[in-house]
């Protein structure tokens, strides 16, 4: 009488890691056209387009990154990501640590105000702030790129750093108050060393931003010695165009390489944290 229903389990299993596969693949066919591509002589509309191309070509990902100064734009784009990763993580746990731990009048709406706030497209916020900014004379800088994350830019880092802080005890805040600790000693001594899934996890999500970001310094820089990467990748579509393609996606799996790497060895820990942060309102 087991039989059936194990035998049921069975298919149903696997008929799930089936429809798990297929989906993925076809998540993933883009990335392997753009791999592809990337490792041929020829353009996927030329006859000699090969779909398994062997030798590599190499060559195109030296080529690609020379073709413009993508070296230097590589180092604006690691010193901005930096700078923004630390200001996200210290202002949004530090934000958060406020709303979960403290009481004071008005807090809820506050927080309510905080959270509406991820319902405004950026297109609505893009030109009020470029018009401070600039009247702040920071245009062409990239101190718009990342001031903002040591503000706590982000509302929903905001709000996952919250509940997590939310699902930790009381007990031991009030057990460090006893033996003499401030409340800026228990954030940083007893909360955050507590809640280092989800740091990772919001880390993983500004480093993204940060390093995929376009809009903000094609608005912002102005210097082409200032440029990013995400920057630079457009100018050398806008210069080359469909003619190489396979240079252009050579160079675009160059960059997005750190971003898989990243979230590959931090999966674990992005997970636990989007898990671990949602079990107390």
């Amino acid at each position: 009488m087991n039989e059936v229903p194990s035998l049921r389990r069975t298919i149903g299993s696997i008929f799930l890691h089936g429809l798990v596969v297929a989906l993925a693949l076809v998540f993933l066919t883009p990335l392997g056209f753009a791999l592809i591509t990337s490792f041929n002589r020829y353009l996927p509309s030329a006859p000699d387009f090969s779909w398994l191309p062997w030798p590599p070509h190499w060559r195109n990902y030296v080529d690609a990154w020379t073709a413009r100064p993508f070296p230097l734009y590589l180092l604006n784009t690691i010193v901005i990501t930096e700078l923004a990763v630390v200001g996200t993580v210290l202002s949004s746990s530090l934000v958060a640590y406020g709303f979960a731990r403290f009481r004071f009048p008005g807090r809820n709406i506050l927080f309510g105000l905080l959270v509406a706030t991820m319902l405004l497209p950026g297109q609505v916020t893009m030109i009020p702030l470029f018009m401070i900014w600039r009247q702040l004379g920071a245009v062409n800088t990239i101190f718009p790129l990342i001031v903002p994350a040591f503000l706590g830019a982000s509302a929903f880092n905001i709000f996952l750093m919250r509940q997590f802080y939310m699902s930790l005890p009381r007990s031991l805040d009030e057990a460090a108050m006893l033996d003499g600790c401030s409340p800026f000693g228990i954030w940083a001594r007893i909360l955050l060393p507590l809640s280092k899934p989800s740091l990772i996890t919001v880390g993983l999500f500004a480093f993204t931003a940060a390093w995929e970001d376009f809009m903000g310094p094609l608005i912002y820089l102005q210097d082409p010695n200032n440029y990013t990467v995400s920057v630079g990748l457009q100018l050398f579509n806008d210069e080359y165009g469909n003619s190489n393609l396979n240079l252009l996606l050579a160079a675009s799996l160059l960059h997005i390489l750190p971003v898989v790497v990243l979230f590959f060895f931090a999966q674990r820990y992005f997970v636990q944290g989007i898990a671990t942060s949602g079990l107390k309102d």
